[in-house]
């Protein structure tokens, strides 16, 4: 092999570790997504799971049923990991303001998160709005405005 072939193999492989490298930069890069926009999906998928509830009971056969149910549980766990994946493991860091209160209520999302999967109670979607909008308001400050 000649020198220019044995540069141009090391540049090659250099190039392909490096690109490698750098797709690792972390679950979600900086700047390309909005914690509004986050605060907003987590809305939409609560108002997805309760439509879902209302289908379910009113549903007048067995694969409706199922179709709902599998709705349901796919937003219940969309919300889960937008609750889990952005804000616990990338936004909410440990020191921050109201650290402790912030944590709570993303845990809090969690636990109803999964009663909403498990039952068609109402309350619970209730409770997801209301730990939302508790967690908009602490997350982004009191001066926030819908």
């Amino acid at each position: 092999m000649n020198k220019a072939a044995k540069y141009l193999t090391i540049f090659v492989l250099f190039a392909v570790i490096t690109a490698t490298t750098i797709q690792a930069h972390c679950q979600i890069p900086c700047g390309i997504y909005d914690d509004q926009m986050r605060i907003h999906l987590l809305e939409e998928h609560v108002a997805t799971i309760e439509k879902s509830m209302n289908q379910i009971e009113a549903a007048t056969n067995q694969n409706q049923t199922v179709r709902w149910v599998l709705n349901k549980d796919k937003h219940a766990d969309e919300l889960s990991e937008i609750v889990t994946y952005y804000f616990m493991a990338q936004r909410i860091k440990p020191g921050c303001e109201d650290y402790a209160v912030k944590l709570s209520q993303l845990h809090e999302m969690l636990v109803y998160s999964m009663k909403a999967k498990q039952t068609t109670d109402l309350a619970n979607v209730e409770k997801l709005k209301e730990l939302i909008h508790h967690f908009e308001h602490s997350y982004m400050g009191e001066e926030h405005k819908h």
